[in-house]
Formats: structure tokens, C-alpha cells, sequence
């Protein structure tokens, strides 16, 4: 097995270890909630609401995966639907004043537990790690993060 290969192996076990750790982190912190649910939430709240139909698409889930989730969050009281004012036709989901509590409370709680974990990193370190996971998650054979024009990096390492 060549290095790349290893690397690749190696990554994939521990991607893998990461996912297991986040979906038992989400279940401790609400236990009614996945973490599906809190990134669907997140994004309500970056969006300022959207349809589900949106939810699925942005997500590449199934739309029935949306619509359980989207009713365990209305049943939480955690999202709410709403009109949308230039089309009555379509509802929007917004988070509730409880579904942007939970969620503060999940962004801290979710910070403090990085930062303990990357405690004593040094700060290149950090920064380079930044700089891989944006580039990992923008795409297959993605050099750099999709990043709008003249936009800097937010990792803090310039662009080439």
C-alpha cells in the first residue's frame, strides 16, 4: 500500500471515529434530537428560514428524511412554519424562540468541547487544520473552498 493510500485509509477510520463522536455528543446534549436535527437547525438559523424542499436539496437528503425530522422539530417546538409573504403558497420554517435557545446552548457547548480538544495545538497547526477541512467539505478535486469573489479565506491561509 503506498503512503497516499495509508493516508487515505487513515483518514476514512478517523472522518468515521469523528462522525460517531458527534452523532453520541448530539444525542447527550438533546436526547429527543440527531444531529441531523441540529444541522438543519443551523441552517435555519444561517438561512433566516427556508423551505424544507430547500432543507432537502442544500443537504442532498431525501425529502421524507427532511419531513421526519422537520416534524420532530415542530413537535419540540423547536421551528415553526410560516407564509411566505411574497407567496402564500409556500410555508417557510423558522426557528422558535426555544429552537434559537437550544441552539445557543449547542454552538457553546460544541465550541468549549473543540477547543478543549484542540487545547496546546499551536496555532499554525490550527490553522492549517482549518484550511484542510474547508477544502475537504468544498468538494471532489476542489483545490480551495468555493468562496465568493475577492472573498479572503476564512482560515487565514491566503488563496493561491
Amino acid at each position: 500500500m503506498s503512503a497516499a493510500e495509508s493516508a487515505v485509509e487513515t483518514i476514512q477510520r478517523e472522518m468515521t471515529s469523528f462522525a460517531r463522536r458527534a452523532r453520541a455528543s448530539a444525542g447527550r446534549m438533546h436526547p429527543e434530537l440527531s444531529l441531523v436535527s441540529y444541522t438543519l437547525l443551523g441552517h435555519l438559523e444561517e438561512s433566516g428560514g427556508c423551505r424544507a424542499t430547500d432543507l432537502a436539496t442544500h443537504y442532498a437528503l431525501d425529502k421524507s428524511t427532511v419531513s421526519r425530522q422537520v416534524a420532530t422539530l415542530e413537535r419540540a417546538g423547536l421551528i415553526e412554519r410560516r407564509l411566505d409573504p411574497e407567496d402564500h403558497r409556500v410555508q417557510v420554517l423558522h426557528l422558535t424562540e426555544a429552537g434559537q435557545q437550544i441552539l445557543a446552548h449547542v454552538t457553546r457547548s460544541r465550541r468549549t468541547a473543540f477547543r478543549e480538544r484542540l487545547a496546546g495545538w499551536p496555532e499554525e497547526d490550527l490553522v492549517r487544520f482549518a484550511a484542510y477541512l474547508e477544502r475537504y467539505n468544498a468538494g471532489p478535486g476542489t483545490a480551495e473552498p468555493d468562496r465568493g469573489a475577492g472573498e479572503e479565506p476564512r482560515s487565514g491561509i491566503p488563496g493561491p
